[in-house]
C-alpha cells in the first residue's frame, strides 16, 4: 500500500527524495489509476467536503505519520514571549505611519483598538481549539473537524499565503530599518530593475540573507529559538518603553487638532490594513503540541500577549501622532524621523535597532509557527507527505521550515510592502471568521446527538449572522453616506444571534477550557472580521482570488485524490472502525 497506513512505509523511507516521498498514494500508482481517480473526482469532492475529522483522529493518528515526535518544552512563560515576539513587529514600526498619514490621521489609535477587539475575539476562539486539540495544525486541524476537509485545505492555502507575505513583509520592513540606523534611505540596499512593474522592481538581497539565517535557527531548536525569543522580546519591550516616555516629554498636543480628517471611514480604513500588525498570534497556537500544559499554558499566553500588545501598539500610536503633525509622518521609517524632527536624532539609532530586533523575532516565531501549519497538512495528505517528516535529531521539521522560507525569499526579493500587507489581511479576516464559523459548529452541532430540528434551526441562524454580515460589509464599501441599510442589517445580525443563544441547546461542552459568552463572542468575532473585509481595496481581493483559484486547482488535481487515499487507507487499516465521523446526513 502507498501509504501511511503503516510505519513500515515511513522508515524505510527515511530522508531520500523519490516519487514515494510526494505522491505515494493510489492514486498515483500508474497513469491508469490517476485518470481513473480524476473521472471519480465529483464522489471524491462529495465525500472530503462531508466527511468531518475527530478530534482522536487529529491528536494520535495524523501526528503518528511524521515518524518522530515533537518536543514538549514550553510553558507559558514562553508562549506569552512567542505572542508578544511573533505580533509587535513591522506592523507596528511600519504601517503605522503609512495609515496615520494616508487614512486615520491621529485617530489611528482609534484603528489599533477596532482590529485589537477584533483580533482578541479571534484569540479565544483560537485557544478553545487548541486546548482541546493541541496539533501543530493549527486552525487547519480545527477546520478539519468542524468544517471539513474541503474548506480547511482553502483555509490552509490561505494560511500559507499568510505567513509566506506576512514573512516577506516583515524581510523587507527589516531592511528599511538596517538602512535608517545607517543613515542611509531604505531602497539604497536594494538593485532597481527598471525592466520589471513599480511594485516589484527593488529587488532585495538582504531581505533573503535575514530569511537564510533565521532558517536556520527554527531548524535547531524550538526551545533554543524560544529562549533567544524571549532576550530579544525583553530587549524589544525595553526601547517601545523609552519610545513611549522620550516621545511624550515632546509632545505636541497641536497635532491632535485634526483628529480623524478623514472621519470614520477612514479609521475602519486603516482598521483592516492594521490588522496586519496583529497577526503573528494564530503562530503561537501550532505550538500546542510541544506545550507541557496546554488546558493552563494556551490561555494565559495568548489572552495575556494579545493584551500587552493591544495597549502597546495603542501608546506608541498615540505617542507618534503628538510628536508630529499625521501629514509629516515618514511611510518607510516613522518613529526614527519623528525623534529626528523634535531633535533627538541620537533616538533614530535605539529605535531602529528595537525595530529590528522586533522584525527579528517575528520572522523567527513565524518561521516556527508556518513550518508546523505545514507540518501537519503534510500528514493529511493534501501536501506531500515529504513535508510532514520531523527530524528524530533536532525534534523540528525540517523540510517544512526550509520550503517555507525559501517561498517566503523568493517573494521578498521582489514584492513591495503595500500590496504585502492588504494580500495578508483579506488572508487573515478570512481566517479568523472561519475559525469562529468552527467554533459554532463546535458547541451546537455533534454527530448524533444534535436533533434535525436543532440542526435545522442552527443552520437558518447561523446562515443570517453571516448574511446580515455580508450585507453590512457590501453597503460599507459600496455607500458613502447612506445608513438604511445599517437599521436593516444590524437587527437582523442581533435577532439571528439571539435566536441561535435562546431556541438551539449547546450540544457540546468544553472539556477544559472554553469561550465565555457562546454565541455572542464568536458571532461577533463573525461580524468585526466581514466588516473589516469591505473596508479592503478591490485590487488586494482580485488578488485574493486568483490564489484562491490556483489552490483550488491544485486540489483538484492531487491534493483531494492524495487526501481522500490517505482517509480511506487509514480507515482500512483499522478494520473499518470509523476514524473519521461519518458523513454529514
Amino acid at each position: 500500500m502507498g501509504d501511511y497506513g503503516g510505519d513500515e512505509g515511513v522508515r524505510r523511507r527515511g530522508c531520500s527524495c523519490t516519487k514515494e516521498d510526494f505522491l505515494p498514494e493510489e492514486s498515483f500508482r500508474s497513469w491508469g489509476n490517476y485518470a481513473r481517480a480524476l473521472k471519480d473526482t465529483p464522489r471524491r469532492l462529495k465525500d472530503r467536503v462531508l466527511t468531518r475529522s475527530l478530534d482522536q483522529t487529529e491528536l494520535v493518528d495524523v501526528k503518528a505519520r511524521s515518524q518522530h515526535e515533537m518536543k514538549k518544552t514550553l510553558n507559558w512563560w514562553d508562549l506569552m514571549w512567542f505572542g508578544i515576539g511573533a505580533v509587535i513587529g513591522a506592523g507596528i514600526f511600519v504601517l503605522t505611519g503609512l495609515e496615520a498619514r494616508e487614512h486615520a490621521g491621529p485617530a489611528v489609535v482609534l484603528s489599533y483598538v477596532v482590529s485589537g477587539i477584533s483580533a482578541l475575539l479571534s484569540v479565544f476562539c483560537y485557544t478553545e481549539f487548541a486546548v482541546e486539540i493541541p496539533v501543530a495544525g493549527g486552525s487547519f486541524a480545527y477546520l478539519r473537524v468542524e468544517l471539513g476537509d474541503f474548506m480547511a485545505f482553502i483555509a490552509a492555502g490561505n494560511i500559507l499565503l499568510e505567513y509566506v507575505i506576512g514573512g516577506a513583509a516583515v524581510a523587507r520592513s527589516w531592511t528599511s530599518y538596517f538602512a535608517t540606523l545607517l543613515n542611509h534611505q531604505p531602497n539604497d540596499f536594494r538593485i532597481v530593475a527598471h525592466s520589471l512593474s513599480s511594485d516589484y522592481r527593488n529587488l532585495d538581497p538582504i531581505a533573503v540573507v535575514v530569511l537564510a539565517i533565521i532558517c536556520v535557527m527554527a531548524v535547531m531548536s524550538t526551545k533554543g529559538s524560544s529562549r533567544f525569543n524571549y532576550i530579544a522580546s525583553i530587549f524589544h519591550v525595553a526601547v517601545i518603553i523609552f519610545i513611549i516616555i522620550a516621545g511624550l516629554m515632546k509632545a505636541d498636543t497641536k497635532n491632535y487638532s485634526d483628529f480623524a480628517p478623514l472621519g470614520v471611514r477612514g479609521i475602519f480604513q486603516a482598521s483592516a490594513v492594521l490588522f496586519f500588525a496583529y497577526v503573528g498570534f494564530d503562530a503561537v497556537s501550532t505550538m500546542a503540541e510541544e506545550t507541557k500544559n496546554p488546558g493552563r499554558d494556551i490561555p494565559i499566553g495568548l489572552v495575556g500577549s494579545m493584551v500587552i500588545t493591544t495597549l502597546a501598539y495603542c501608546l506608541l500610536a498615540v505617542t507618534l501622532c503628538l510628536m508630529q503633525p499625521y501629514k509629516n509622518i515618514d511611510v518607510d521609517a516613522p518613529f526614527s524621523v519623528a525623534f529626528e524632527a523634535v531633535g533627538m536624532g541620537w533616538a533614530k539609532y535605539i529605535v531602529a535597532a528595537g525595530a529590528l530586533k522586533g522584525m527579528t523575532t517575528v520572522l523567527l516565531v513565524s518561521a516556527v509557527g508556518q513550518a508546523r501549519y505545514l507540518t501537519h497538512i503534510a500528514r493529511t495528505h493534501m501536501m506531500p507527505p515529504w513535508l510532514a517528516i520531523v527530524n528524530e535529531k533536532t525534534g523540528t521539521p525540517v523540510n517544512a521550515t526550509v520550503v517555507m522560507l525559501a517561498a517566503t525569499a523568493v517573494i521578498a526579493f521582489f514584492t513591495s510592502l503595500g500590496i504585502l500587507s492588504n494580500l495578508l489581511s483579506i488572508s487573515t479576516l478570512f481566517i479568523f471568521m472561519l475559525v469562529a464559523i468552527g467554533l459554532l459548529v463546535r458547541r451546537y452541532y455533534v454527530s448524533g446527538v444534535t436533533t434535525t430540528a436543532n440542526r435545522i434551526k442552527f443552520i437558518v441562524f447561523l446562515a443570517l449572522i453571516l448574511g446580515s454580515s455580508i450585507a453590512t460589509a457590501l453597503y460599507w464599501a459600496i455607500s458613502t453616506d447612506g445608513w438604511i441599510a445599517y437599521a436593516i442589517t444590524g437587527p437582523i445580525w442581533l435577532l439571528s444571534t439571539i435566536g441561535l443563544w435562546l431556541f438551539v441547546p449547546q450540544a457540546r461542552e468544553p472539556k477544559v477550557w472554553g469561550v465565555p459568552l457562546v454565541p455572542w463572542l464568536p458571532s461577533l468575532s463573525i461580524a468585526i472580521n466581514i466588516f473589516l473585509l469591505g473596508s479592503i481595496d478591490r485590487a488586494s481581493f482580485e488578488r485574493f482570488g486568483l490564489w484562491t483559484l490556483v489552490i483550488l486547482v491544485y486540489y483538484f488535481l492531487f491534493g483531494l485524490h492524495a487526501s481522500y487515499d490517505t482517509a480511506k487507507e487509514a480507515s482500512s487499516a483499522k478494520q473499518m472502525k470509523n476514524v473519521e465521523e461519518g458523513a454529514v446526513n
